[in-house]
């Protein structure tokens, strides 16, 4: 238990200074780290390129500055990024890279305040047809060209296929702590999950997929205990800021399962075999399911939410909309109507970057509990 509490406290350490990590990457490698702002991004290129991909998620922020460069009704996300971005926070990258999935990304690429150069490039939202892939390679042939001249290096195929690789078993380890986490809600409480998680989002993959083999080892010699709270999946962008995975803790509600774009969206889909490096990575956007920033006009995402309820016998679905984020807002009266007719109990909980008072929050999951005890 003590091994794995202090890799749980590694992982929380990372989380909380991704400028540290990155320092630390430099300082091993001599190489800097390059920006990707949500959602999805090539990082693979990135790391092929012998630089750390760093994932740019905002934080918990007053708003002042971005106002003056973004409406009042942007994301809170975005509203958090353009305010830390202003004041100098990722100055410290060696370049950024936007794609552009709604309007709010589209204004936010145009009017970045920080210093680094800007890469911007469209995932098409058309995206089953095999035009869809030809466009995609060509806009990450446009990003490696780039990444090439800000680096000053030479990104070759092989180091592209090798970086894959490293990629695709680090989503598979980390779909893998995602399943033995849900059998161990004492251990893995909603805090320590969602850490591990997004300390993914700093680190080199290869030591990411190192320290999760080493905590799955440590966790999977305990012993599994029955869980007498309840149980949900979480869906959205984000469940931040912590303080509301902390009510989650302090209610007995355990985390089993996640479908957020910081999360569990991330590791989602692997990477398919194949010659070229670039079509591969253009078949994950292709192949990701159950996104509101991917066009679905089927909308796979609740079937897909219910079949994670079903497997690990949830209580409840908690739905986490970001704050004036248009997709997710679309997708909420279709997923509401599925968990109805499906008998799933749901609550959607709105989530503000700048929250400072989480009471409203606090009372919603109270009654939530209450009415399935």
């Amino acid at each position: 238990m003590k091994k794995v509490e202090a890799i749980l406290k590694d992982f929380a350490e990372i989380a909380g200074n991704p400028q540290r990590e990155a320092a630390d990457f430099k300082a091993r490698t001599g190489k800097g780290a390059v920006g990707i702002l949500p959602y999805y991004a090539p990082e693979e290129l990135v790391y092929a390129a012998g630089y750390l991909p760093v994932g740019i998620w905002g934080g918990q922020k007053k708003i002042s500055k971005a106002s003056t460069y973004l409406p009042a009704f942007a994301c809170s996300l975005m509203q958090s990024i353009m305010e830390m971005e202003i004041e100098g926070a990722y100055d410290f990258l060696e370049a950024v890279l936007i794609s552009v999935p709604c309007d709010t990304l589209k204004c936010l690429s145009q009017k970045w305040k920080g210093t680094s150069p800007v890469i911007v490039f469209t995932h098409p939202q058309n995206r089953k047809l095999e035009s869809a892939n030809t466009f995609l390679v060509e806009e990450y042939k446009i990003v490696k060209a780039k990444l090439e001249s800000i680096l000053e290096v030479k990104i070759a195929d092989q180091e592209i296929h090798h970086a894959i690789e490293i990629y695709n078993e680090n989503k598979k380890i980390t779909r893998e702590f995602a399943e033995a986490a849900s059998k161990y809600p004492q251990i893995i409480d909603p805090v320590k999950r969602h850490v591990v998680m997004k300390a993914r989002l700093f680190m080199d993959k290869a030591k990411h997929t190192a320290m999760l083999k080493e905590l799955l080892d440590a966790l999977k010699s305990l012993p599994i205990e029955p869980w007498a709270g309840k149980k949900v999946v979480l869906t959205g962008i984000m469940a931040e800021p912590n303080e509301l995975l902390g009510i989650l803790k302090d209610l007995n509600i355990a985390v089993v399962a996640d479908d957020l774009a910081q999360e569990g969206r991330q590791v989602r889909v692997d990477a398919p075999a194949g010659s070229d490096p670039l079509y591969r990575l253009a078949k994950v956007w292709q192949n990701l399911e159950g996104c509101s920033l991917a066009t679905d006009t089927q909308k796979a995402r609740g079937p897909m939410l219910l079949e994670m309820a079903r497997k690990h016998q949830v209580d409840a679905a908690i739905v986490c909309m970001m704050k004036f984020c248009d997709p997710e807002e679309w997708d909420y009266p279709v997923l509401y109507r599925q968990f109805q007719d499906a008998g799933l109990r749901s609550l959607l909980i709105e989530i503000d970057q700048q929250m400072d008072t989480f009471e409203q929050a606090r009372t919603r999951l109270q009654s939530l509990v209450e009415i399935l005890a």
